[in-house]
């Protein structure tokens, strides 16, 4: 009697089960996905609300009867809004060439410093990163008020600066921390001084995170509200702080429309902060942030 071995049919089930348990182990749990969605539709649904009522056709902030740009055309023909977005287009651009020159200044000696001082430097310009920027703007109102200098524009534009040097320079210290200091030594071997091995040498490296941070800093301050409430006079005020006393009496449809054309231009500042890196050959995204 002769035994005949058949193939075993549990070999397959036993080789599969490690394969169904890592592919058990890859799937996304389905509640993390749901709880992802519910935060990013409470985030982001007021935005496309007051996006989309912004092209209502009639005055209603509650019912969309159809597609029109009659509060786009209302607002540009708002003399009063219309000042505050110039104002707030002049602090942006001297907050930002205040903010870069001094922060581009500031990123250089802090990473050729090597004493104490330096580091202690360092740990200090990261005070108003973290720090709630209501305390700022209080502080920053108190001092004026200390020193006797009356609220206005110019004061907006100081308080500003001062808080946008610490983005600055946290940008650039590790780019420039990243330069080889030897090609700055080989240019002063050829005959440069220091101030031309960094003006030919330094600056020119540090461009595209000069540019991304300017970008970057002019964006961050266009929007600014909480600053800019405290430290701005009667007249003219910034953009932001207009929206704020006008939404006090009511929200108007045109208040929309200006909230859009915001947040579209920020959005498109800061993809161009993020792609600049990209024209100059290097990598873009979102490594611009840690200066690398």
């Amino acid at each position: 009697m002769t035994l005949v071995s058949t193939p075993s049919t549990t070999a397959p089930a036993a080789t599969s089960a490690p394969a169904r348990k890592r592919r058990r182990s890859h799937r996304r749990p389905r509640v993390l996905i749901a709880v992802t969605g519910v935060f990013f539709a409470l985030l982001y649904l007021p935005i496309a609300v007051v996006a989309l009522f912004s092209f209502n056709s009639q005055k209603s902030l509650t019912v969309f009867d159809g597609f029109s740009l009659r509060w786009y055309r209302a607002f540009v023909h708002d003399d009063v809004l219309i000042a505050s977005l110039g104002t707030s287009l002049r602090i942006s651009l001297v907050a930002m060439a205040g903010s870069v020159l001094l922060g581009v200044a500031l990123a250089v000696g802090l990473v050729r410093c090597r004493t104490r001082l330096g580091s202690l430097a360092g740990l200090v310009m990261l005070v108003p990163l973290i720090t709630p920027e209501i305390v700022t703007g209080v502080a920053s109102m108190l001092l004026f008020k200390g020193l006797g200098v009356p609220l206005s524009t110019g004061t907006v534009m100081l308080a500003e600066i001062t808080f946008s040097i610490s983005y600055v320079t946290v940008i650039l210290r590790s780019r420039v921390a990243a330069l080889n200091p030897e090609v700055e030594e080989a240019a002063m071997d050829l005959g440069a001084t220091r101030w031309q091995s960094v003006r030919l040498v330094t600056l020119p490296a540090l461009l595209p995170a000069v540019l991304a941070s300017a970008v970057l800093i002019f964006a961050l301050v266009f929007d600014d509200f909480v600053l800019a409430y405290f430290t701005t006079g009667v007249d003219p005020q910034p953009l932001s702080v207009r929206i704020y006393s006008a939404i006090r009496f009511g929200v108007q449809p045109t208040i929309n429309a200006v909230g859009t054309l915001m947040l579209a231009g920020s959005i498109a500042l800061i993809a161009l902060a993020l792609f600049i890196p990209r024209l100059f050959g290097r990598r873009g995204g979102l490594d611009i942030l840690s200066g690398e």
